[in-house]
């Protein structure tokens, strides 16, 4: 079902349930019901997407975890990212992206629900896994290049706009910001994208030490755009700096020296 949902195509939930019914020892379909919401909440948790039909619903048992991890192991055809997959990501148009307000303590999710998700991103590491996504990294950075075209363009500067470069895929990571762009009165704007797949806002994603550091050099510059929910609908939010403002950072890995 949810691989004709990101795809468009037509289905029946409620016909899906009572195919299922005859399989589980006669279940009700307000428990399957229920348990498709489960499923939304652990693909949730893991930074995938998920029915939008079944609202996340906490409340389920690790062995449901475990289940989904292997079977998302088996690369199912929305994970374009897996290997074995050679499906490419969804092409979207960077001109009707979705900017919209980041998280904020106001609208976070209960601390119930926050410690149960980050229990299940210890198990599917969503940051690392969209960090070493190269396919979908590279699809959201083009879908904020052609934004910033269509903003600069429909603000009058073209001009402006043909001087955006794409510094990631010209000159390599190694920038500390992936498109160098404009403010509408030519001031520089320095952008670095993250990108993931999940319907979830509150997704983590990783940030390089030396991405932060230029985030500190030239903070009046640099911005962080981040895109979410990219395989249904793309939307996006920016981070200024200081980052800490905005995120909690974490070390997750540590340069191993001899003395």
């Amino acid at each position: 079902m949810l691989a004709k949902d990101l795809s468009g195509q037509s289905y029946s939930k409620s016909e899906h349930r009572r195919q299922l019914q005859p399989l589980l020892q006669g279940r009700s379909e307000g428990s399957i019901e229920f348990k498709h919401q489960n499923i939304s909440a652990v693909l949730m948790g893991g930074g995938e997407p998920w029915i939008l039909g079944y609202k996340p619903a906490g409340n389920f048992q690790a062995s449901l975890e475990d289940a989904i991890v292997r079977f998302l192991e088996r690369a199912p055809v929305w994970n374009f990212h897996q290997a074995g997959t050679a499906k490419a990501p969804k092409v979207h148009d960077g001109a009707s992206l979705f900017i919209g307000a980041a998280p904020t303590l106001s609208n976070q999710p209960t601390p119930e629900n926050i410690e149960q998700m980050r229990r299940i991103a210890r198990k599917f590491d969503p940051a690392g896994r969209d960090a070493r996504n190269r396919a979908l990294g590279r699809a959201g950075e083009e879908l904020v290049l052609e934004y910033e075209r269509a903003t600069l363009t429909n603000s009058g500067r073209g001009d402006l706009a043909k001087r955006l470069r794409w510094v990631s895929d010209l000159d390599g990571d190694g920038a500390g910001y992936d498109i160098a762009s404009f403010e509408p009165d030519g001031r520089p704007r320095l952008i670095e994208v993250k990108t993931t797949k999940s319907g979830w806002n509150w997704t983590p994603f990783h940030i390089t030490r030396n991405e932060l550091a230029v985030a500190d050099e030239r903070r009046d510059e640099w911005c962080l755009v981040r895109v979410w929910d990219y395989m249904r609908e793309p939307k996006a939010f920016e981070l200024r700096p200081p980052l800490d403002r905005h995120v909690s950072l974490t070390a997750t890995n540590f340069q191993a020296s001899f003395q």
